[in-house]
């Protein structure tokens, strides 16, 4: 049985083509939002695919991964198709431009029918073309790295993005292709309308963001350290006598390319074996640490601080768990018994805070906290002992977080000598325990919230 050639009618003309849809086919094709009608021998696209097609063609893209990008099959239409469709359309744009990919058929739409556009008009409108996509040119160079990849990676501007560039042309002598120019980005030429008209409501925001901004700013660098988004909120409640909710801080936060410090996860203490319960002391505190009594329950341990070329000095101190404030702390550069000690006898001397008859200093196991000779020292200052589990950070983690925070602020590998580490130390303490508000305090400072449970209890 021979194969039968048929003609198969397009915007663009008649040719002989082997292949019929068949009726699923046909509901299949006839869903995709860019197909205006299609019959078991043609489809006839939409003028916005055709525009589209060209768009994407020019920036190097296959005419196969443009069909597919849209919704169509590619084994339903058939390749011939698409490449017949691409050389018809890049043949139509050379010729007339955007205007020549346009459906030129008569159709019974019941709107009066457009008249021809003469030369003249064909080339101001090819020029309003350029000149608009010259301006998303300049626009992508002025985004910012990420902006720049999601366009890259294939994601439409923003609304406000495209009106930009829209009013920009206009600005340069386009105003009475407005209409146009919407038609080319698929806006509203009604939404344009009202961003012009907003114009004023936006610039009144902006100036709002900016006064906010700098203030924010402010907050974000008060006496010298970097703060998260909670931090400002409570440094502007409490020193400027501002209020901003959380939301608007990240917002201008994220505008206006404010950071703050992210403290890396230790992978060792990740790696833990947390359910191990060898103890060498009883764990009195059980993770308990807001008892609400100053001067109860009090955390210690110690840390590395690296610094100079090579050097290291460690830290010792002694934390109240339940208020955060640093009682006493110790920096050396020998990691002997005498750090953990010294930090004992500095608690003893401090006139700050009254130790409660029943105090307790919690640690982890290591060697210097079962020293008899550092519990004899606890116990000849009235002091009890609890250790965490082995292994386990999180029996200790307010200290684990001080820490953290610490070494997030104080640029201890820039020090040069063992004295200069210990006057930024001394400085960040000052800071920590005076003035840097905590949400888990009742948005106060360590001191201040030590003050207000001695007011309460």
């Amino acid at each position: 049985m021979g194969t039968f050639l048929y003609t198969e009618e397009t915007t663009e003309g008649i040719r002989l083509s082997k292949k019929r849809f068949t009726e699923d086919e046909r509901e299949k094709l006839s869903k995709n939002r860019y197909v205006i009608k299609v019959s078991d021998k043609a489809i006839t696209y939409a003028d916005e695919f055709k525009q589209l097609f060209i768009d994407q063609y020019m920036t190097g893209k296959t005419p196969r991964e443009i069909f597919e990008a849209h919704g169509f099959d590619v084994t339903v239409i058939g390749m011939k198709r698409v490449e017949q469709s691409a050389e018809r359309w890049k043949k139509a744009y050379e010729q007339g431009g955007i205007i020549g990919l346009a459906d030129s058929r008569k159709e019974a739409s019941g709107r009066p029918l457009r008249r021809e556009l003469s030369q003249d008009e064909i080339i101001a409108k090819q020029e309003a073309r350029i000149k608009l996509l010259e301006s998303q040119v300049d626009l992508l160079k002025k985004l910012d790295t990420k902006e720049r990849l999601l366009v890259a990676k294939g994601m439409n501007l923003s609304k406000v993005k495209l009106f930009e560039l829209i009013k920009d042309a206009v600005d340069q002598g386009l105003g009475r292709m407005t209409g146009y120019l919407c038609s080319l980005f698929n806006v509203s030429r009604s939404g344009y309308y009202s961003y012009i008209h907003a114009a004023d409501s936006r610039l009144k925001r902006a100036l709002s963001d900016a006064k906010a901004g700098d203030l924010i700013k402010k907050a974000f660098q008060r006496r010298g350290y970097k703060k998260g988004s909670r931090s400002i909120k409570m440094i502007l409640e409490n020193e400027f006598g501002v209020i901003y909710n959380l939301k608007k801080i990240r917002r201008l936060m994220k505008k206006f390319n404010i950071v703050c410090p992210h403290r890396k996860p230790n992978p060792y203490k990740r790696m833990a074996k947390a359910t191990q319960e060898h103890r060498t002391l009883p764990n009195t505190l059980q993770r308990d640490f807001k008892k609400g009594i100053p001067g109860l329950a009090l955390l210690t341990d110690i840390t590395y601080l690296p610094h100079g070329r090579s050097e290291m000095a460690y830290m010792s101190t002694i934390l109240d768990a339940s208020t955060g404030e640093v009682l006493s702390y110790n920096v050396s550069n020998r990691l002997t018994l005498d750090i953990a000690t010294d930090t004992v006898d500095a608690l003893k001397k401090q006139k700050r805070v009254k130790l409660h008859k029943d105090a307790f200093i919690h640690s982890d196991q290591g060697s210097h906290y079962t020293s008899p000779k550092y519990q004899e020292l606890l116990k000849k200052n009235g002091l009890g002992q609890s250790m965490s589990r082995r292994g386990n950070c999180w029996d200790n983690a307010p200290q684990e977080s001080f820490f953290g925070h610490m070494k997030d602020h104080v640029d201890h590998r820039s020090c040069r000598s063992l004295q200069e580490l210990k006057l930024e130390v001394d400085r960040y303490i000052r800071y920590y325990n005076n003035h840097r508000y905590q949400w888990g305090l009742k948005k106060m400072t360590p001191v201040q919230y030590r003050n207000h449970l001695l007011l309460v209890s």
